[in-house]
């Protein structure tokens, strides 16, 4: 019984450090859009996500600034689909709008609270990590 108990655990284990290793290596895949000029805000939006759970990230936009949200799952572009809205739910994004684009610019006239949402498409994953990365310039 004992036995059965330590095996469990070490399959538990195993099965989260895959998973953290899997999110690393599609942030490296999603650091691929923070490009042209753009300044990585530093942090690391992730979720391990399965059939049509959902994600939400919290983040402040800061006025007078061009940010790109890049939105990745799997090694594919597509595969994450995502929505931007205010901190009062009043929709702004979504890119399902654009083929479920990889990536979004945007300016920021004031400071705001934003919630992002994101999900697999459940066309192409059933499971997966979903990585969103900020990226801004002034």
């Amino acid at each position: 019984m004992k036995t059965l108990k330590n095996l469990l655990i070490g399959a538990f284990i195993l099965a989260a450090v895959n998973s953290y290793s899997q999110c690393d290596s599609i942030a490296l895949i999603c650091n691929d859009h923070i490009t042209s000029g753009f300044i990585s805000d530093g942090q690391m939006y992730r979720a391990l996500l399965i059939d049509d759970q959902l994600a939400e990230f919290h983040t402040t936009f800061y006025g007078d600034a061009k940010y790109r949200i890049a939105a990745c799952s799997g090694t594919t572009d597509g595969n994450l689909l995502f929505r931007v809205f205010d901190e009062e739910r009043n929709f702004i994004f979504t890119n399902e709008e654009y083929l479920n684009a990889p990536h979004w610019d945007f300016d920021v006239k004031s400071t705001m609270n934003c919630v992002i949402e994101a999900q697999l498409d459940p066309s192409s994953l059933s499971s997966g990590c979903a990585v969103l990365l900020i990226g801004f310039k002034q």
